[in-house]
């Protein structure tokens, strides 16, 4: 009873962190945009992504270190499934995901093609190798290029873009980094707190490793990007919270799988290949839906979170 009280104030502990910490974390980056007169979603594709697939990438190599990296595959590819499918539909509920020209050309299929190559990489020989995992860095690297060019590009294009009404709150640089860090150690502490609370009482209640691994890990290590969306979206930074969900996915795949794999090759086994199909077709329909009128609506955020329902149905009975 004491250890079941014990998962439960910590858990509770994780979502206090979670959301506060998501709130410092966008208040900073929006800050740091603003100022520096750079699109919320490039900031939302490179800063908040990165700040919040910190517990994926913590999980994925404490688990390569460990000779585990079967799990590192998994959650990756159940985390960008709860991205896409979960994220993105429940952030539709609060207001439409508005999507750029630009994104629609560029970010996503960049998103596509990430899911396309895993699945590819995956089949051929059953694993993810060293080399794969060096192919993974180097094709990071050049994405992180690009998103600096791309900044630098926007922001010599933007001289109009300050805000005359003086609506929005410029923070000074220390209260930015202070923001942005501590709302990321935050956000970091906060999803393993829940992860480990939530694990806890799985196990008490009798559910099998395997499926908190698929369900409750993937979801938990994905909470920090579901609630900085959440709350980027309430504050009416759709381009950011939108953002955050295509860059963190393929962060997780290029950086995070590209460490795992460039410490120990990473099994590929069936149910990674049936998931990474599902990954891909659940890609390209996100890309449908914000390609359709340049927005993501509420009705097609039902639609994703019912895909989410069924995919959990799926899971749990296969």
């Amino acid at each position: 009873m004491v250890a079941m009280m014990q998962s439960i104030v910590l858990l509770l502990v994780g979502f206090v962190l979670l959301i506060k910490g998501a709130d410092f974390f966008v208040e900073g980056s929006s800050s740091v945009a603003r100022a520096l007169r750079i699109p919320s979603m490039i900031v939302g594709l490179t800063i908040v992504a990165m700040g919040t697939s910190l517990p994926e990438l913590a999980v994925s190599v404490t688990a390569s270190v460990a000779g585990n990296n079967a799990l590192a595959v998994s959650n990756v590819i159940g985390s960008n499934l709860f991205n896409l499918m979960f994220v993105c539909g429940a952030c539709a509920l609060f207001a439409p995901l508005i999507v750029q020209k630009d994104t629609l050309k560029k970010e996503i299929p960049v998103s596509v093609l990430c899911a396309v190559l895993l699945f590819v990489l995956g089949i051929s020989g059953m694993e993810i190798g060293r080399t794969d995992g060096v192919i993974l860095l180097l094709l990071f690297i050049g994405f992180l290029v690009w998103m600096v060019r791309s900044a630098l590009k926007a922001h010599a294009a933007s001289a109009e873009a300050e805000d005359p009404s003086g609506e929005y709150k410029i923070y000074p640089a220390w209260k930015c980094i202070l923001y942005i860090v501590g709302g990321a150690v935050a956000i970091k502490f906060g999803g393993d707190f829940v992860v480990d609370g939530a694990s806890a009482i799985a196990v008490k209640a009798g559910l099998s490793q395997n499926l908190i691994g698929l369900t409750i890990v993937a979801m938990g290590t994905s909470l920090p990007e579901f609630v900085t969306s959440v709350v980027a979206a309430r504050k009416n930074e759709v381009d950011m919270a939108f953002g955050n969900v295509i860059g963190s996915n393929i962060f997780n795949i290029l950086f995070i799988l590209g460490v795992t794999a460039a410490i120990s090759p990473v099994a590929f086994i069936m149910e990674n290949v049936v998931d990474s199909i599902l990954l891909v077709l659940v890609s390209i329909l996100v890309w449908v839906f914000a390609w359709s009128r340049l927005h993501i609506e509420k009705k097609e955020g039902v639609v994703l979170l019912a895909c989410y329902a069924g995919y959990l149905i799926y899971i749990c009975t296969r």
